[in-house]
């Protein structure tokens, strides 16, 4: 193919394409986009390109283009500090609603803040493995040279919870596939590993109970890993015998539902980010495969068509990693299995369906 390349007259924002030559058969220039293909071995080649841009100030992103490649790069994107001030508030908020939460469901009236003593097991417990979650993320994030914040905790007066989780925001591109893998699935990894032995020491604290007695208690619904833990823990139930699950015990069932929600394999969840890089172009159609099963996943549990719907409408969408061209290798793939097999653990079909609190 005859090479053809187009230059704008302002070159102030642009690279050299000399240098770009050197290690791509460039077919097409224009302001921040070339096309054309990566020369082989296409593993140096695009490493050296990624420091030419780098040496030139840009930021760039390598994408496959039908048989070739294309290349995207501007100026670095001006990134704001972040303002612990706001994480430090969030933050002790989240104590302040998980201890009322966790007083009420030690059966103690939390409007008498001296009974708040009473809610620390559930408070400490859900705090720990939320924050050990994003903690996972960040510490990971940062590993790779991302530019991540730390968590941001949410603080929600609801009875059950007390939040509705925490958060990091990345604030700056992710750098291949391969690291999407491994941010996504270092967070529930670490939440899910703090989340079973707190789960444990819970359950040594629940007691059985005839379920006359249990009547009027919320019924949960279990996950793989968490039946194997009550069956450790209890054994086999005789009939008309439940589980009253201690508060730190929920707290556990609570993480290790927060896993299962987090790893679905759509959107920006942290599965989303997984997803992204195992399926490839295929990405979209899995999305909306995976919404589908939400959906029908209704017949279970009203809770999975909202979840559906909210996905659908604010997180389909994912943003690409300077590198969409350098597949997974083999540790990144295991990292993807490891991701799969912690989603089978611990996702539940009907959340709310047998284990009274």
């Amino acid at each position: 193919m005859e090479q053809r390349i187009e230059r704008e007259d302002h070159t102030e924002h642009q690279v050299d394409l000399g240098q770009v030559t050197r290690y791509m058969e460039v077919t097409e220039a224009r302001e921040n986009h070339v096309w054309g293909r990566i020369r082989e071995p296409l593993k140096q080649s695009l490493a050296q390109l990624k420091q030419v841009f780098r040496d030139n100030g840009f930021t760039a992103y390598f994408r496959r283009h039908g048989q070739g490649h294309e290349i995207v790069y501007g100026p670095p994107r001006e990134l704001r500090p972040s303002r612990l001030w706001v994480n430090l508030l969030l933050f002790v908020g989240t104590v302040l609603t998980t201890l009322a939460v966790g007083t009420l469901q030690a059966g103690h009236n939390p409007l008498n803040l001296l009974n708040w003593v009473h809610g620390i097991p559930f408070s400490v417990s859900i705090i720990l493995i939320l924050g050990s979650h994003e903690l996972g993320h960040y510490f990971t994030a940062r590993r790779l040279g991302v530019d991540a914040t730390l968590p941001y905790f949410l603080p929600v007066p609801h009875p059950m919870t007390g939040t509705m989780g925490a958060f990091i925001r990345i604030k700056s591109p992710v750098p291949s596939k391969g690291a999407l893998v491994k941010v996504g699935v270092s967070g529930p990894l670490v939440g899910f590993l703090v989340a079973l032995p707190v789960t444990f020491i819970g359950l040594g604290m629940s007691r059985t109970v005839s379920l006359g007695e249990a009547q009027g208690g919320i019924q949960l619904g279990s996950s793989f890993v968490f039946w194997l833990l009550s069956l450790a823990r209890f054994g086999s139930l005789p009939e008309g015998v439940d589980v009253m699950l201690h508060p730190m015990a929920f707290a556990g069932w609570l993480g290790l539902f927060v896993t299962a929600l987090n790893l679905l394999p759509v959107g920006q969840l942290d599965g989303g980010h997984i997803a992204y890089a195992v399926f490839g172009r295929w990405r979209r159609a899995a999305n909306w495969v995976i919404v589908a099963v939400l959906l029908l996943m209704g017949f279970f549990w009203l809770g999975w068509p909202f979840w559906a719907v909210l996905i659908s409408i604010f997180g389909m969408r994912h943003p690409p990693p300077l590198d969409d061209i350098t597949p997974l290798n083999g540790t990144e793939k295991m990292l993807a299995v490891v991701a799969l097999l912690l989603l089978v653990l611990t996702f539940m079909p009907a959340p709310f369906g047998s284990v009274r609190i």
